[in-house]
């Protein structure tokens, strides 16, 4: 994330706004219209694709030569029909033995993986877009691209087909992605951005269709795909995705849930979404992690009824924090766009409980989402979130802003006032400037933060602190080498320092960072903290810590780490290991093992933790894992094991799975042998 500057006044604006940026022609490209559809299979038939146009022309390198072609010769197919896209691509490789493929997990990282995708700014507003990506193991990773790449949203999901295929010289990959499941104008002779990107982890490559560019997702960088005949959409304007659950404990208990999600899209920009009891279950586990601070941790959300269009909220000060919201019987959500403007809406309601006797109370939420979009990628918005209950509201309304000046000057800024009975009209500010190119990021960021905000603006948002006069700023810059052992060194130092309102030093911390990655796999990490924390008595923290591992770039890796230091008067020691192994292309372990010793420990907060994950595939759809995980802090042992079979992707399911424990964060598990068992169906 990027972050703000102290004291920048209009001055600092408009010298920004002076620099020229470099100027780049990006490729442009005709779209074909196919009379008949051709099979995705991943196999590229002249057949099939006969009249359609082989793009050959160089990818550019982001990293590690920025701005020089690839030596990896990557061709490209571009058609569609009435009711889709269809993208053929051909990824050339002189030395396919060491082609890596050995991610399974739907959006899981393929940039680990020889990856190609697919980028799509259907709006042309150079500001938002879309991303469909595969490996050689069609493994499927989609998402929401906002702000001009500063948001790349994993999160969101839709129905699209990939195939894939290896060969002697080569692996291929076919993309269907149906225009049902996109927003855009419709009309004759429409124009899109369009850029491919590819990635070849055994030398670091990520190399793109589009040419030059500052970040991959810069979607303002993007070439432009014509010719788009988008009279209509012919697949249906709604879709239904209801579910049963049944549950069995170990003491007999039974329980037995429907509910489901209604989705209707009147045209190709407007959406809305209805969920009835939604589907919360079987969700992915909170990850136990080590907390070193004295604020809350903040937790990615998981649920589905939240997922679609959660990049639209993604803020500094989070306004909107869906993990505020409990177990809800039902919501609504409207997104859309109507020229320039972005829009979101959501109304929900839960029986919050308010009492540990299991008492609880309405609460209401609603939250309204607005955003412009302005030249470069630009945007200003709007966000007003608010939670009522016991006739008491909380929340804020805030604007927000997203300025790009050239491709590597740009200015984040938000502005935002709290409503409730702590703080009302108390307010929240910051400024961040920053250079961001391929290999050099600086920035400076300010921020205000009025005193006993946070209860407030926590009601429906996030935010870790109140009372502060922050600044920050950090620096960063990768070096990469053409010959000797080592291939790239990473460096980065980041300060932080403020103030409450009254002028009272509350915090300052450095924060220093130097990796080495060999051309051997073998990399080696040196962190070092040193820190100085106003609470109940001043604190003074350090810590020291070397992590070192080998990458084979292929799906397997280990590493090793240690710390010491000063935690809050305590003397700390922090130890562990990390293994991420692949046999063939169906199975994938990984286990990590993290100590944490204090001394003295009057909190109890010495743990270990342990966390395993496995998954074994017999297709990307259809698929068993298990994960366990220890915090012995808490005395904490959580065990899911799942079967999954998607016939229908991704909604479309039938998945049985066995919980013993809980699987929220930090949290002691007391719940005994529970047995799931989960139909949903896509109408």
């Amino acid at each position: 994330m990027l972050r703000g500057l102290p004291h920048c006044t209009a001055a600092c604006v408009i010298l920004f706004a002076s620099v020229v940026g470099h100027t780049t022609e990006h490729p442009t490209v005709s779209i074909t219209q196919f009379e008949e559809a051709p099979v995705v299979d991943g196999i590229i038939s002249d057949l099939e694709w006969q009249g359609v146009p082989v793009l050959d022309q160089p990818f550019i390198q982001f990293e590690p030569e920025v701005g020089q072609p690839s030596p990896f010769r990557t061709t490209v197919r571009i058609a569609q029909t009435e009711s889709a896209l269809y993208v053929a691509i051909e990824a050339y490789d002189p030395n396919p033995e060491r082609l890596a493929a050995a991610i399974t997990r739907r959006d899981g990282d393929l940039d680990q993986d020889d990856s190609v995708g697919i980028l799509l700014d259907t709006f042309s507003d150079r500001r938002t877009g879309y991303a469909f990506a595969t490996n050689a193991l069609a493994t499927q990773l989609d998402a929401r691209i906002a702000d001009n790449g500063r948001t790349f949203d994993e999160l969101w999901d839709s129905q699209w087909r990939c195939a894939a295929q290896r060969s002697s010289d080569r692996w291929t990959a076919e993309f269907e992605i149906p225009f049902v499941i996109l927003r855009f104008r419709t009309g004759e002779d429409r124009s899109w951005g369009l850029s491919f990107v590819r990635t070849v982890p055994r030398r670091l490559e990520t190399s793109l269709w589009s040419g030059p560019t500052e970040d991959p997702w810069r979607v303002s960088s993007f070439g432009s795909l014509t010719g788009l005949q988008l009279t209509g959409r012919s697949a249906k304007t709604w879709q239904a995705i209801p579910y049963g659950l049944a549950i069995v404990n170990d003491s007999g208990d039974t329980d037995f849930e429907v509910g489901g999600d209604f989705r209707w899209r009147p045209s190709s920009t407007i959406g809305v979404d209805l969920t009835v009891n939604p589907d919360f279950a079987l969700i992915e586990a909170d990850v136990e992690v080590i907390n070193l601070t004295r604020f809350e941790l903040f937790i990615p959300e998981k649920r589905p009824f939240f997922l679609e269009g959660s990049e639209r909220y993604n803020q500094r000060i989070r306004q909107f924090y869906s993990r505020r919201i409990g177990d809800i019987t039902w919501g609504v959500k409207a997104t859309g766009t109507a020229g320039k403007m972005e829009y979101g809406a959501i109304a929900t309601s839960e029986n919050r409980v308010v009492s540990d006797d299991g008492a609880t109370q309405r609460a209401d939420y609603g939250i309204v989402r607005l955003q412009y979009s302005l030249p470069r990628g630009s945007n200003i918005g709007f966000l007003g979130s608010n939670r009522r209950m016991g006739g008491t509201n909380q929340g804020s309304i805030g604007l927000d802003t997203t300025l790009f000046f050239t491709e590597t000057l740009g200015l984040t800024g938000q502005f935002l006032r709290v409503n409730g009975p702590t703080a009302d009209g108390g307010l929240a500010w910051f400024l961040r400037p920053a250079y961001d190119s391929a290999r050099t990021h600086f920035h400076l960021r300010y921020t205000n933060l009025d005193q006993d905000i946070k209860d407030d603006l926590n009601a429906v948002g996030f935010l870790k602190d109140d009372d502060r006069r922050e600044f920050d700023t950090n620096v960063a810059h990768n070096f990469w080498f053409d010959k000797g052992a080592v291939e790239k060194i990473k460096g980065e130092a980041n300060y932080n320092r403020y103030d409450s309102q009254d002028g009272d030093l509350r915090s300052w911390e450095l924060d220093t960072e130097l990796s080495l990655v060999f051309r051997s796999g073998w990399e080696i990490e040196v962190d070092y903290l040193e820190e100085y924390q106003l609470f109940e008595k001043a604190f003074r923290n350090n810590r020291v810590q070397l992590e070192t591992g080998w990458d084979s770039r292929d799906g397997r890796s280990v590493k090793a780490f240690a710390g010491t230091g000063v935690n809050f008067d305590s003397d700390l020691r922090l130890y562990g290991a990390e293994v991420e192994w692949a046999f063939g292309d169906r199975l994938r372990l990984e286990y990590s093992a993290t100590r944490l010793e204090l001394d003295p420990d009057p909190e109890l907060e010495t743990t270990w933790i342990h966390v395993f994950n496995g998954v074994y595939n017999f297709n990307p759809d259809l698929f068993i894992k298990l994960f366990l995980q220890t915090n012995t802090a808490v005395d904490k042992l959580n065990i899911q094991a799942v079967w999954v079979w998607r016939f229908k992707p991704p909604f479309g399911s039938v998945q049985v799975a066995y919980q013993r424990g809980t699987s929220e964060i930090g949290e002691t598990s007391d719940q005994g042998d529970t047995l799931f068992t989960k139909l949903s169906w896509v109408f």
